[in-house]
């Protein structure tokens, strides 16, 4: 079946809501994205809208006029991540009108499509299917951590974030696509919808796992992609942060999967976590963070700025401050990519077990 897809954001493609979109937008292996469903930014290109950059994916006002001008399409992805999960009600019309077109959903919401009556009649009417990406597994379907991962060698470097909805998985994608490009066999674990509908194989939903499972379902994905990839470099997509308190995650990736490295990726502009704004919680400094990652045992490689609302020249000056502070790089992936980080990720990599006993082997 063709993996065509047009992609839903409700109006909200140029806000950080349609993080999914935004994703899908910047590459998959998964889907081939076609078009974007976005009234408001219907008419412009969707590379432009998210980051300046032209990808030639359309941006159509309704489901209809992509149809219109795209023809046949095998997928409708919904593209956005609201707090609670919930399908906005405006979107049921265009989903409705994307089953009688054919159209196969994909919705990474925690409100599921299969337990809405309607749409599953009109899906088997159509002869469609309807997945429910975060629709969790049975525990009888979920492993406990088992300690397997003592056996795993390959070094593991968990993108950490100081909030959530940082571009965690962004930059995650982006080191593998680096350290691929220079020579390394790296694979990443996602933890989150938008990895999995990007194509990456190992991995579980974090946030839709029985808190008793997460840790072995973690380690699972872990040992299977160590054992059927045999890769260089791990990186593992971390989930909110540390210390927010809306939903405080990433000791599992430094204690359960064992990451002895991190990259923590960080906004020079938010003060307070993210919706605790009335409350007045502020996000601890990058310093505190880096040191609260070391009790955890693991080293803190360099620092991601998220510079999406920040002009250049602050996102700069962000920079150079932040730099001089901590002693370790600082990072715009975005802007300039992230070979600094990868050339450490080389050094980790040479001097693995893994690597020694090729070398010994290979004189």
């Amino acid at each position: 079946m063709s993996n065509t897809a047009i992609v839903l954001t409700d109006g909200g493609l140029h806000t950080s809501s349609a993080k999914t979109a935004h994703g899908l937008i910047r590459g998959t292996e998964r889907f081939k994205i076609v078009g974007i469903i976005d009234a408001v930014n219907a008419g412009k290109d969707a590379g432009e809208v998210l980051d300046g950059k032209h990808r030639n994916i359309p941006i159509f006002d309704s489901v209809e006029n992509a149809h219109k001008a795209l023809g046949a399409v095998a997928y409708c992805i919904i593209g956005i991540a609201l707090a609670g999960g919930k399908l906005p009600q405006g979107l049921v019309e265009s989903l409705k009108t994307a089953i009688t077109l054919k159209m196969n959903l994909i919705n990474g919401l925690h409100e599921f499509l299969n337990d809405m009556p309607e749409l599953v009649e009109l899906a088997r009417k159509h002869e469609v299917t309807l997945t429910d990406v975060r629709r969790p597994k049975k525990a009888s379907e979920m492993q406990y951590w088992s300690g397997r991962i003592t056996k795993v060698t390959t070094p593991r470097v968990a993108v950490l974030g100081t909030d959530c909805a940082l571009g965690k998985r962004t930059t995650a994608r982006f080191l593998v696509e680096a350290c691929r490009k220079a020579g390394l066999k790296a694979e990443m674990i996602y933890t989150g919808q938008t990895g999995w509908m990007q194509g990456s194989k190992y991995g579980f939903i974090f946030d839709s796992t029985l808190n008793d499972f997460i840790t072995g379902e973690l380690e699972t994905a872990i040992v299977e992609c160590f054992e059927h990839e045999h890769p260089d470099v791990m990186f593992l997509e971390g989930q909110s942060s540390l210390r927010n308190p809306v939903g405080p995650a990433g000791s599992e990736f430094l204690v359960s999967g064992q990451a002895k490295y991190v990259v923590l990726q960080h906004s020079a502009v938010r003060k307070c976590f993210k919706g605790t704004d009335e409350f007045g919680l502020e996000i601890p400094s990058v310093k505190s963070e880096i040191e609260l990652i070391r009790f955890y045992g693991a080293e803190t490689l360099a620092v991601t700025l998220n510079t999406a609302t920040m002009p250049l020249d602050e996102a700069r000056a962000a920079q150079a401050a932040l730099q001089a502070d901590i002693g370790i790089p600082v990072v715009l992936p975005i802007e300039d990519g992230v070979d600094v980080v990868v050339q450490q990720i080389q050094h980790i990599v040479a001097s693995s077990p893994d690597q020694q006993r090729s070398h010994n082997h290979n004189p």
